[in-house]
């Protein structure tokens, strides 16, 4: 029988030194006393339909930094850091604005007052735009405006079976990464104004619970009843691509109750399918695919299969001006490799459903002392479960560190062992002391002091001019090239939405790609 250790070994340096990362880092602009910035997406970034490193998420204030490609993870964070201080540098030559630095919002206004991504006049910036405003519809603004990391990783020689085989074994294991990296445990009570929740007060102004580790993940954050029934299969690209084609090909009586349009003729949502179009599934890991302008993803994947793997359950870090450490990203690089090495047994729709309730437990009650979760169908608890995980990444961090000479994978794995041993310094439960101790238990306060202190660090940072120059040249082109996408238009909006949506350009074979058209 093949052991991960045997796994490991057949790894040659070679591949190993191609590991691939990337990051995707969403953060709130807010005003100086914490509340949601209200104002446009400051024009000095660009465009976000076209800007390669600075964009925005749902909303017109929810900015998100993109990096490229690295073979390394010091280089894939230094340069988060430089789009960071341009970003920076911006907001300051404009006024008072911030980076919001948790994943759970500042202070929100109304959920109709939350102000849409807006990407221009083209078909493809009004197919955004209405997307946005069909997640408003189906799940309200205020729950869109949470901000998380995205960490984007290939390794060479892996083929959509093998990627499959790491997401299986990576939402198996899920309860481990939120354990370790959940920062969420508290959040503004605007967040759930109006809302039936489990939360408890803590001050005038803050929700909590607490034991937990993330509500981002939780049943406060990216959930949905209507995608409870999904029970989405990760045993192969055919299922995956199967589940998820019947999902944005089913009709769903509460969106069609809403409509394409409403009785003014402006658009609702983009479909009234169960979802508008593949970036609507929530999950705790993607497979990804770079696709073709106007390509849908789905087809993508189905023609040329998975080319890496997106994880999207990272919180901010809030201690960290950037919002992930060193150590964290070296973590999930070993982790995503033990689940790539490790054996994959298929899912099957039982297991998914007690993957849900692992994950809901543990982000409301990750640090709760004595925690049982479901594992292989036995009750384990999460310290005893991550505790096994780290002890089995051991063998993985040494091959890395074996690649340059340093201890750099060693230490990421000490520091998660550390804090396995002392739950007391875990990010969830940091940012609950920090609260009671200097912020009088106000998650507003303690999040913008945060964030104030960030602003600092990041525009005390050399500024070379070229830096500057360069994103200037970014910016420039980024709107010329929406003026160019603008100008070539020539389908009406109704047509191009319903050529994007059509079922036949989910298939193999079947005219992916709209010609003349970039994608949603």
């Amino acid at each position: 029988m093949t052991t991960l250790r045997d796994r490991l070994a057949s790894l040659t340096l070679q591949r190993l030194r191609g590991i691939r990362r990337g990051i995707e880092k969403e953060s709130l602009r807010a005003q100086p006393g914490g509340q949601l910035a209200l104002t446009p997406h400051p024009a000095a970034l660009g465009s976000p339909l076209t800007h390669p490193h600075i964009t925005t998420d749902f909303s017109e204030s929810q900015l998100e930094l993109v990096t490229g490609v690295h073979a390394d993870v010091d280089a894939a964070l230094a340069e988060l850091t430089r789009i960071h201080q341009v970003v920076y540098h911006e907001l300051a030559a404009a006024g008072g604005e911030m980076l919001w630095v948790s994943s759970m919002p500042c202070g929100l206004p109304t959920d109709e007052t939350i102000p849409l991504g807006r990407y221009g006049g083209s078909n493809v910036g009004r197919a955004k735009s209405v997307y946005r405003m069909g997640l408003g519809h189906r799940y309200g603004r205020r729950m869109q405006t949470i901000s998380g990391i995205h960490y984007n990783w290939s390794l060479p020689g892996v083929d959509s079976a093998g990627y499959f085989a790491l997401i299986r074994n990576f939402r198996r294991n899920a309860p481990v990464v939120l354990y370790l990296f959940g920062a969420s445990p508290a959040v503004c009570s605007s967040f759930v104004a109006g809302r039936e929740h489990e939360l408890q007060s803590l001050a005038e102004r803050t929700m909590y619970l607490p034991h937990a580790t993330s509500l981002r993940m939780g049943r406060l954050g990216y959930q949905s009843d209507a995608q409870g029934q999904l029970a989405v299969s990760y045993n192969s690209l055919e299922r995956y691509a199967a589940s998820l084609e019947d999902a944005l090909t089913r009709p769903y009586p509460p969106y069609e109750a809403i409509g394409i349009r409403n009785p003014g003729g402006d658009y609702n949502q983009l479909a009234t399918t169960l979802l508008q179009i593949e970036n609507e599934f929530y999950g705790t890991i993607r497979p990804k695919r770079v696709i073709y302008p106007g390509e849908r993803p789905l087809h993508a994947l189905r023609e040329r299969g998975v080319e890496y793997v997106e994880v999207r359950l990272m919180d901010l870090d809030p201690f960290e001006s950037i919002g992930i450490q060193a150590h964290t990203a070296r973590f999930l690089d070993l982790f995503l490799l033990y689940c790539l090495l490790s054996d994959s047994p298929p899912d099957s729709p039982a297991e998914i459903v007690a993957l849900k309730n692992n994950q809901h437990l543990t982000a409301a009650r990750g640090r709760e002392p004595g925690l049982l979760l479901a594992r292989a169908g036995a009750q384990v608890t999460l310290a005893d479960w991550a505790a096994d995980i780290v002890a089995q990444l051991q063998p993985i961090a040494a091959a890395m560190d074996a690649l340059d000479g340093e201890n750099a994978y060693a230490e990421a794995l000490g520091a998660a062992r550390a804090a396995l041993a002392a739950p007391d310094t875990l990010p969830s439960a940091r940012v609950l002391q920090a609260m009671q101790a200097e912020y009088d238990n106000s998650f507003v306060a303690f999040v913008k002091a945060r964030s104030i202190e960030a602003r600092a660090r990041l525009l005390a940072l050399p500024y070379p001019a070229e830096l500057k120059a360069l994103f200037d040249q970014l910016a420039a082109h980024s709107e010329a090239e929406q003026k160019r996408i603008e100008a070539s238009d020539t389908m009406p909006f109704e047509l191009y939405r319903q050529q994007y949506t059509a079922p036949q350009r989910l298939g193999l074979s079947q005219g992916a790609v709209l010609a003349g058209a970039e994608s949603v």
